[in-house]
């Protein structure tokens, strides 16, 4: 991901087949990528404390749907106050490529064509929306 720039034309941090410290302007607000031993995931992740306003940028990403949807062209998940491994409430919308698994090479083809497309578009979506967060 090293050659690619975000919208805005800033500089990303690439690590392995992610992003790292994708700089969404807002605190709590997270852009993940994932490959474990049996599935990639990308996902907005709210990781706020206080759970209200958790749950109040998670809404206002609701009413941002169905352009969402379209500009990701595919359906992913969106999950309010979602407990994670650590037993924190996350809200989350997200998507994930099933049986793979990232130790195996043979794998990674489907991984990193599973992740980038999905990593630009979400920054293409964030760049039309961000303002609207600040």
């Amino acid at each position: 991901m090293r050659p690619i720039h975000s919208a805005d034309s800033e500089p990303v941090n690439p690590i392995a087949i992610g992003w790292l410290n994708y700089k969404t302007g807002i605190k709590h607000l997270y852009f993940r990528m994932y490959a474990h031993n049996n599935r990639a995931t990308i996902a907005m992740e709210f990781r706020h404390p206080d759970l209200i306003l958790q749950q109040q940028y998670f809404e206002k990403f609701r009413q941002l749907e169905k352009l969402f949807h379209q500009t990701m062209e595919d359906i992913w998940q969106w999950q309010l106050h979602h407990v994670d491994e650590d037993g924190k409430p996350v809200s989350r919308i997200s998507t994930q490529l099933k049986d793979v698994n990232v130790l195996n090479r043979n794998d990674w083809p489907g991984i990193i064509s599973f992740l980038k497309p999905r990593m630009l578009a979400l920054d293409g979506f964030w760049t039309m929306v961000k303002e609207g967060f600040e």
